[in-house]
């Protein structure tokens, strides 16, 4: 993510066209904000506009305006468009991948000539604008489908910058905690979630990316007792949902063996009891096969066991203690080697 804004903010210092792609709920809109508020331009006006909301039949004004009497049910004063109202600063189109093909022409020329003719006019009227578009679709298969022109995708994605899914990224914890903080006007962080709770958002897939930890992390700021977060204070929708994604990988996923040999002098009886241990909950003796089961695939390799776990090697490793799971170093080679071996 450090990059990914590192390269975007050399972006915006050149002025140059961005297009940003991610999943629907990944930030888009919220990077787009950042970015003109650290351009040259933040002190000018940041318009934005969702083609993907506008009715078609309305888009061209919308964007381009128009002069008094342009149509029947024109204002008298005519209107101003979307792309003359940020002359000097950010223009933001979401969901570009949604414009009708009819306006990509329009807006193509706009951008070749840097000037509009607002519907109904004899003149155009000069802009001098930084460009933004946003994205989830794609659209290069939309170019090769004809929904999308090919000349506007090459002016557009100049530069582009990907967002990444939530599930994908390794910084959950740190944004939880910006949530927490921000919700709950400093009067409570990441280590006000009680153990279980925290390791339920960590391990979450978050289909609805940033959008919906926002809207989890307000509910349960809203409804705590005290402060400390519980299971009890999330959206019960979201627990549901994280307990069966939980109880089908454990389904999915064979029970691991009882007992593995070890050759370490650390053991006198030649083996390390790895059983499930009584005091945890069903919860999390799933998570425990689960874990023994992607480590022995992986060879013990940490860093590629914890990207299929979807945790940093910080989060595996507190894990394993965690859930009293011996390192390998204490263990034996039928683990090392995986479970076919």
């Amino acid at each position: 993510m450090l990059a990914t804004l590192a390269r975007a903010r050399l972006l915006i210092d050149r002025q140059l066209p961005i297009l940003i792609l991610g999943e629907t709920g990944t930030g888009k809109e919220y990077l787009s904000r950042a970015l003109h508020d650290y351009s040259a331009r933040r002190h000018a006006s940041m318009v934005s506009v969702n083609c993907g909301s506008i009715p078609e039949n309305l888009i061209e004004s919308e964007l381009f305006g128009y002069q008094r009497g342009a149509f029947s049910g024109a204002l008298n004063t005519g209107m101003k468009g979307k792309v003359v109202q940020a002359d000097g600063g950010t223009l933001f189109l979401d969901e570009i991948g949604d414009m009708p093909f009819a306006q990509q022409t329009r807006l193509l020329r706009v951008l070749s000539e840097r000037e509009v003719t607002p519907i109904g006019a004899a003149t155009p009227v000069p802009v001098d604008l930084q460009l933004i578009c946003a994205t989830h679709q794609n659209l290069e298969s939309r170019v090769q489908s004809g929904g999308f022109r090919e000349d506007l995708y090459y002016r557009i994605a100049v530069g582009i910058v990907h967002l990444p899914p939530l599930r994908l990224r390794q910084d959950r914890a740190w944004l939880l905690d910006s949530m927490i903080v921000a919700e709950s006007h400093g009067n409570a962080s990441f280590e006000s979630l009680d153990s279980e709770t925290r390791e339920l958002l960590l391990s979450y897939a978050w289909p609805g990316n940033l959008r919906q930890m926002r809207a989890a992390v307000q509910y349960a700021c809203a409804v705590k007792s005290d402060d400390t977060i519980r299971i009890s204070d999330l959206p019960a929708n979201l627990v549901q949902s994280a307990t069966l994604a939980a109880s089908g990988a454990t389904s999915a996923t064979p029970p691991p063996p009882a007992a593995i040999p070890a050759t370490g002098p650390s053991s006198t009886s030649g083996s390390i009891q790895v059983a499930p241990i009584a005091s945890l909950s069903a919860i999390a003796n799933g998570e425990r096969e689960i874990i023994i089961r992607v480590l022995s695939s992986r060879r013990w390799n940490i860093s590629a066991a914890s990207r299929e776990l979807g945790i940093c090697r910080t989060s595996l490793y507190r894990k394993l203690r965690e859930l009293h799971i011996p390192h390998v170093r204490d263990m034996g080679s039928d683990v090392l080697l995986g479970p076919d071996r």
